[in-house]
């Protein structure tokens, strides 16, 4: 059985960090493209940011530059730095893989104070 297990979100003031991890179970992080998504309030869930199995990132647009996504091959665990936060950057951070079907964390809260 998949399961995803986001944590490290949180308060945090504009121009600060956060790091969120996903600890993956019943599956492989490195064999996988893992996704981060954010679902911001009122707001569909969109795509921030994917690594694939051989190493290559992308982010989307209003991120690059102050995300940063990587993995933990040992600890089958993906982060998601997260550095000069503002407030549009608040939202709940999903965990996302696709292996024959999707596979969601539970979520995390990242509230940007100004």
């Amino acid at each position: 059985q998949v399961r995803l297990m986001e944590s490290g979100g949180g308060s945090v003031q504009a121009g600060g960090s956060l790091r969120l991890s996903c600890a993956g179970s019943g599956i492989i992080v490195s064999w996988n493209a893992m996704d981060w998504y954010r679902q911001r309030p009122g707001k569909q869930r969109d795509l921030v940011a994917y690594i694939m199995p051989d190493g290559r990132t992308w982010y989307t647009a209003s991120v690059r530059g102050r995300f940063t996504i990587s993995r933990d091959n040992a600890a089958n665990t993906v982060y998601l730095q997260m550095n000069s936060t503002n407030a549009e950057d608040t939202a709940v951070y999903y965990c996302h893989v696709f292996d024959t079907t999707d596979y969601w964390g539970q979520g995390t809260q990242v509230t940007v104070s100004a």
